[in-house]
């Protein structure tokens, strides 16, 4: 995602700066990594499987936080992999550092999928 995608598929901070209001038809995830970050490369497989197994129920955006500083300001993001979980209502939740597969579907369940 690029500041201007995000803005029209998640969240216009430019015209709602104070409120979130999610704009995806769906809920999402958004891994916030960088090319040089060993633990990012090792999260993108897991993304990219989840991606297939929740197709038509959850999408999942990548932000390269070295080309998209903007998102990256936005969110405060000071480690990577940081992977930000959003409910179609609800706030997002933000998990930083690599984590199993099984701890993501754990997350989308809970958050995404309001399964306890």
């Amino acid at each position: 995602l690029t500041a201007q995608s995000f803005r029209t598929l998640v969240w216009d901070y430019q015209k709602n700066p104070e409120t979130w209001i999610f704009q995806g038809d769906q809920p999402c995830i958004i891994d916030f990594y960088a090319d040089w970050c060993r633990p990012c490369k090792m999260v993108a497989p897991i993304m990219a499987e989840l991606s297939k197994e929740y197709k038509g129920k959850v999408r999942i955006y990548k932000v390269n936080t070295d080309e998209q500083r903007e998102l990256a300001s936005l969110f405060r993001i000071s480690s990577i992999p940081a992977v930000m979980f959003i409910p179609k209502s609800g706030k997002p939740q933000m998990t930083v550092g690599a984590m199993q597969k099984t701890e993501y579907r754990d997350m989308i369940m809970k958050v995404l999928m309001n399964n306890k």
